[in-house]
């Protein structure tokens, strides 16, 4: 027998090696995931979709919750470039940029990107998870020091988590909370400002030019997530960064394809030096195949739409305008959100899953998200508004709301 041998551990009838197992108990023991599937508040399977409806378990509902801010994932543009890119290209680059999975259409979106952001180059990775993580986490190192807002993205705090720099966090979009922080700390040092342009939760624009008067003098790198700000701000839907005026004094624009722009995947945008370091070392892009040739034509067919067809942009603020004078009449609070994303804040889990429950029972889809997903006395309805929500669609949301604040 081999020294190297270790004594088997002899299993009883009853028993299996996943038993055995502590991981295996830790999921199979699981409270929260038991919850999650005793009262089914998410991962509800969409079997087909018509504009704003969906159809749930064979029933039609209006979705409330969806990141289409525009409209555009079945706009015929968007759909013809898919297939002709199918057509062209196949369906998978199967490799890393670095390696052998560069294409032509990588390099078009990208520099169309760039170009609307106002930044000499971008690069698009297969997830905006990943932009987002890559965007920290390949520019700050072990004696930097990151500051980063209290609510900012999963994305970026797992980016984050991968530096070894500090970590300084301050309060949500509170200038005055950073330059409090930055008073014990010396302007010397490496730092990365971490925020986001508009918080998806909250419905907040940051306050971008007071943070960067802030963090003047402070050897500060900037770094703006915009997933939900390009396509719904800005000039032309050029995004948060755009619409504030300071395009010039933020070094890092990412965010999603996933949003306004009608597909999958996610971008990095910022000077020529800051993209080609990233390819360099950020082990997201390294590592990652690039994007498919259908992810990204849709992508650079809905960037064309929203220069060309403005209306879509406008309708989005007309819906969203209307939605929000109708939940100010109930008296829902709404964490004061600016932007298309909507919250109704209910303050606790029961409060927050009887409201998402009767919204589904009277055929309106929506998200509800609770602690720890948001901060503690912030459970609420996530909702949000599209372009192609139609003046019905607005009109029975109207009612089921009314009814249901009634209720509450």
């Amino acid at each position: 027998m081999s020294s190297l041998q270790l004594d088997a551990v002899p299993l009883s009838p009853a028993q299996t090696s996943e038993e055995l197992c502590s991981i295996f108990k830790r999921c199979r023991d699981d409270d929260t995931t038991k919850l999650r599937l005793k009262y089914n508040p998410w991962y509800h399977t969409i079997e087909k979709q018509m504009g704003s409806r969906v159809i749930v378990d064979g029933r039609e509902m209006i979705m409330l919750s969806s990141n289409d801010y525009l409209g555009l994932t079945n706009h015929p543009k968007v759909l013809e470039a898919g297939k002709k890119a199918l057509d062209r290209w196949g369906s998978s680059t199967t490799g890393s940029r670095l390696a052998n999975g560069s294409r032509r259409y990588h390099i078009d979106l990208e520099t169309k990107l760039a170009e609307f952001l106002g930044k000499e180059d971008c690069h698009v990775s297969t997830a905006g998870y990943l932009s987002c993580m890559s965007a920290v986490a390949t520019y700050a190192s072990k004696g930097d020091l990151i500051l980063v807002d209290r609510n900012v993205h999963s994305s970026l705090w797992c980016g984050i988590t991968q530096t070894g720099a500090k970590v300084e966090r301050f309060s949500h979009n509170s200038p005055e909370d950073l330059a409090n922080i930055l008073q014990f700390e010396q302007k010397e040092t490496p730092k990365i400002l971490v925020i986001e342009g508009v918080y998806s939760m909250e419905g907040h624009i940051a306050t971008i030019p007071e943070f960067l008067e802030v963090i003047k003098y402070q050897n500060c790198f900037v770094v703006v997530d915009d997933a939900h700000g390009v396509g719904v701000l800005g000039h032309g839907g050029r995004g948060t960064v755009d619409h504030l005026g300071v395009t010039e004094s933020v070094d890092i624009i990412t965010g999603s394809l996933s949003k306004a722009l009608s597909s999958t995947g996610g971008f990095v945008a910022g000077s020529k030096e800051v993209i080609e370091f990233l390819r360099t070392h950020s082990k997201q892009t390294i590592f990652s195949a690039g994007i498919s040739p259908c992810q990204a034509a849709c992508a650079e067919a809905a960037l064309d739409i929203l220069q060309s067809e403005p209306e879509h942009l406008e309708r989005l603020w007309e819906n969203t305008r209307f939605y929000k004078a109708l939940l100010a009449e109930l008296n829902l609070d709404t964490w004061n959100s600016e932007t298309a994303a909507v919250p109704i804040v209910l303050g606790n889990k029961e409060k927050t899953y009887r409201m998402w429950h009767s919204l589904m029972e009277k055929g309106i889809f929506s998200v509800m998200a609770v602690s720890p997903g948001v901060i503690p006395g912030k459970d609420m309805i996530r909702t949000s508004i599209s372009a192609r929500h139609t003046r019905e669609d607005l009109e029975i949301i109207a009612e089921a709301l009314t009814d249901i604040a009634k209720k509450l």
